[in-house]
């Protein structure tokens, strides 16, 4: 392998960064997700209204912060595996063992590849 990094390979690797990036924030967003979820909990088993603790509830609500986390990766997680497939592609791996090795068909790979906004597909 050559020592050279394209901007085929920094893109890749940026990709990466973002993702390790998004799952720190990730964690630390899940872990106050899971603190506020265990005061629900409690503040339930103790007989309070589910209508009172929603309304209580500052804002993301434990629901919000999850889905807002599971939208971030998803993009971040789309965005390194998009740019994994081009690395691959890159270094003549063939679509067909790219899709094995991502345990996807061989359409998913080719429509990923042709992917160029980023986004997950609808």
């Amino acid at each position: 392998m050559s020592a050279h990094r394209s901007s085929a390979d920094d893109a890749a690797l940026a990709a990466l960064d973002d993702l390790i990036g998004c799952i720190d924030e990730s964690v630390e967003e899940l872990q106050r997700a899971r603190v506020r979820a265990e005061h629900l909990m409690r503040e339930r088993r103790a007989g309070r209204p589910w209508l009172e603790m929603v309304t209580a509830e500052s804002r993301p609500l434990v629901v919000e912060s999850v889905s807002t986390v599971l939208a971030k990766l998803a993009t971040a997680g789309h965005r390194w595996r998009r740019e994994e497939a081009a690395a691959l592609q890159r270094e003549q791996i063939s679509i067909n063992r790219i899709a094995a090795l991502f345990g996807v068909t061989r359409q998913r790979i080719s429509a990923l590849l042709r992917d160029q906004d980023g986004e997950p597909a609808a």
